[in-house]
């Protein structure tokens, strides 16, 4: 069934008028007033509805039954990402909301390529949060992924973190899956470098500030895939995907 976000309070028996953009791709796939869809607005759960107008640049639905139907990890898992280059970072964000992730944070590390200016880290954060309605409507997530705005490496190390923060490196003497396996399902943060890893410098800076440095085995992984990888493997260890 087609899945829609819409950013505002919903209630049982409420007459909503979709989003221009949602309207021209109901139009487009040619569904028609009668036909069922489901409407979520992040918060929780998702409503049973049904179309009642549909044009090429307008659409309503009427809001029938609540449905408390919840997908989520049963622990949050948060990706603090040093920035890629070019689109790696959609890509990141995209796949890491269909696996559950609850919280992504863009770090702008050492060896970053990419350095984003005020204006350009606000338009990327709407983009990426974009990306999030997205993949939560074709994933069947009700809550979405908080994407915090851009931060110095240097300066988020040093904030309060809601669990262990786990610093995935080659230089890491035990395993993200024997850590997984000793401390059991708990919110963690996976710390992620850009292209050619965080520099030794803030690995250290990381590991006094209380982080624990955990290796992904002997391959080298490049960010995007480290990434996607860390969190699939807590996903397989501790269940919940």
């Amino acid at each position: 069934m087609p899945r829609f976000y819409l950013d505002e309070p919903l209630t049982p028996g409420q007459l909503v008028e979709l989003p221009p953009e949602v309207a021209h791709h109901i139009h487009v796939v040619r569904l028609v007033p009668g036909d069922a869809v489901t409407v979520f607005n992040g918060t929780g759960g998702q409503y049973d509805a049904v179309l009642t107008e549909v044009g090429k640049k307008r659409a309503t639905a009427e809001l029938r039954a609540f449905d408390a139907r919840d997908v989520e990890l049963p622990y949050a898992i948060t990706l603090a990402q040093g920035l890629p280059e070019g689109t790696k970072m959609d890509w990141i964000v995209e796949k890491a909301v269909e696996l559950g992730v609850a919280g992504v944070q863009p770090l702008a590390a050492r060896r970053c390529v990419v350095r984003l200016s005020a204006e350009r880290a606000q338009k990327k954060l709407e983009h990426w949060r974009g990306i999030v309605v997205a993949a939560s409507e074709q994933s069947g997530r009700n809550l979405l992924t908080a994407v915090a705005e851009p931060a110095e490496f240097r300066d988020w190390i040093g904030t309060p973190a809601a669990g262990p923060r786990l610093l995935l490196s080659p230089r890491g003497t035990s395993s993200l899956t024997q850590w997984a396996r000793e401390n059991g399902p708990q919110a963690v943060t996976l710390m992620i470098g850009p292209e050619g890893g965080f520099t030794d410098e803030e690995e250290d800076a990381a590991v006094r500030a209380g982080a624990v440095m955990v290796s992904m085995g002997p391959r080298v992984l490049r960010t995007e895939t480290a990434a996607l990888a860390a969190v699939a493997l807590l996903g397989g260890v501790w269940g919940g995907m």
